[in-house]
């Protein structure tokens, strides 16, 4: 893997809670919240910062950036949520550019979960334990952030355990 198991480790314990937030509330309300999202940003600014090289670390940081534009333009034409691009955007930095491939098989895994496991809970008995998620009656549109978030905690823990 492209990413330091070192860095993975560091990022790792940060990323989890806010991860676990967005899936949540992006249940609970179809809303990625913009303070998940700077947050997410600024464990990657701080920890970054010592984790990484410093040329790597602003090659991220400029990632992050394009990746905000490349969603603002897919938001904008009605492709993706405002909240997921800007959570695409702030999770970018986290992932070398090595595990591209990767992230995107990791990210089809967990969405076909996702998917799978919304729906199978929406149509039994199990959508009575949280009766009042908005994600429930939402038809075609889907909460993205749950498949968003365990990506980027299973791509941290993949380079965890693998990184180099």
């Amino acid at each position: 893997m492209g990413i330091s198991a070192y860095a993975a480790a560091w990022f790792l314990p940060f990323v989890v809670p806010i991860c676990l937030y967005v899936m949540y509330t992006d249940l609970s309300r179809m809303k990625i919240t913009n303070v998940a999202n700077l947050a997410l940003a600024a464990v990657f600014v701080v920890i970054g910062l010592i984790v990484l090289p410093f040329d790597d670390y602003l090659w991220r940081l400029l990632g992050m950036v394009i990746v905000l534009i490349v969603g603002v333009i897919l938001n904008a034409v009605g492709v993706m949520g405002a909240g997921d691009s800007k959570f695409i955007a702030a999770a970018a930095p986290f992932v070398a550019l090595a595990d591209l491939v990767l992230l995107c098989f990791i990210f089809l895994g967990c969405l076909i979960a996702a998917i799978i496991t919304h729906r199978t809970a929406k149509m039994t008995r199990l959508r009575q334990l949280a009766p009042h998620w908005a994600s429930w009656e939402q038809g075609k549109k889907f909460p993205m952030g749950l498949a968003l978030g365990p990506t980027l905690i299973i791509y941290l823990a993949l380079g965890f355990l693998y990184g180099a």
